[in-house]
């Protein structure tokens, strides 16, 4: 199949992820946090991109950028590239660091709400992922773009921007009262997150109305693109596989502590098992990774008893 095409505009803004290879960390330390947003400062100044927020975790990034010369691709090429060659420079390591191609979700600029929630889940992220304890503030967590909207302009990087975040929430200035409204505002949202809020965030290509999706398809079509074919809204095999996952923990209530404290042959981590192994082309090697159910043979063998149970 062919690659999926990028969506590129100038003004277009983006929420980008990426993941470790394997899912492995791609930041070790705090040297490789500050190492990643000086990459990223250097091309934001390169590019002319602009960032709305940004949330750096242990195996994987968020970013909502907006390139105002539309130059997603070749920005991130060289983003990317560099931070790679940087941290295998100093940790001695050689290959890839990044598992695939980012995700690229293109966010409706037209209506400040899709702005907002996308910022919303990226700051929030430190939370989803009880990496705070409930008593700690959510500015507690130092890598994200979080604390830097608390802290004066002067402060913060050129290329980080609050404005159209603090707008979207009804805060007309970017002042010490409404720096403080923001705070209230967010740790009221992170005692009522319901996850169901960011389902588009996770499972889509492009969030916004669909005046906004239909005009990105024509876009795409004035390309020769083969939209029909799904070539641009397919989901590659992975987000499918996590788009399952993530609706199988969520509908029996689990969170992703969940997998690692029960046992490796759980019968409800077999079931999802099941179902990722009937709807996706995902090895049993990443199943077996991604439920923590151990190796790759010993899931395998799971399948052939229960194969030999049907008979």
């Amino acid at each position: 199949m062919a690659r999926k095409q990028r969506i590129e505009y100038p003004g277009a803004i983006y929420h980008v992820m990426n993941r470790g290879d394997r899912r492995e960390a791609i930041f070790r330390d705090d040297v490789d946090h500050q190492l990643f947003l000086s990459t990223l400062d250097e091309t934001c100044v390169k590019a002319d991109w602009l960032v709305h927020a940004y949330c750096l975790m242990g195996n994987h990034f968020h970013l909502v950028l907006e390139t105002p010369r539309g130059n997603l691709v070749s920005g991130m090429k060289w983003f990317l590239g560099t931070y790679t060659l940087r941290f295998n420079r100093r940790h001695g390591v050689t290959g890839h660091l990044f598992g695939g191609r980012y995700k690229a979700l293109v966010i409706d600029p037209s209506q400040p709400d899709y702005l907002r929630t996308v910022c919303d889940y990226v700051h929030l992220n430190p939370v989803r992922a009880q990496l705070l304890r409930p008593s700690e503030p959510l500015q507690a967590y130092r890598w994200s773009s979080y604390p830097a909207y608390l802290d004066q302009n002067r402060r913060r990087p050129a290329w980080l921007q609050v404005d159209r975040v603090l707008g979207g929430m009804g805060i007309p200035k970017d002042s010490s009262v409404g720096r403080k409204q923001f705070e209230r505002l967010m740790e009221e949202k992170r005692r009522i997150e319901n996850p169901e809020d960011y389902a588009g965030i996770r499972r889509g290509w492009c969030w916004g109305d669909e005046s906004f999706r239909r005009e990105l398809l024509a876009q795409l079509e004035s390309r020769g693109a083969p939209v029909n074919s799904g070539v641009e809204l397919q989901e590659t095999a992975s987000e499918k596989a996590e788009r399952l996952t993530g609706e199988a923990l969520a509908k029996l209530g689990w969170k992703e502590t969940d997998l690692a404290e029960r046992r490796k042959g759980d019968p409800t981590k077999f079931k999802i098992a099941l179902t990722l192994r009937a709807e996706t082309t995902m090895t049993l090697k990443w199943i077996a990774t991604r439920l923590q159910m151990g190796t790759a043979s010993s899931l395998s063998n799971l399948f052939s008893a229960r194969q030999t149970t049907k008979r």
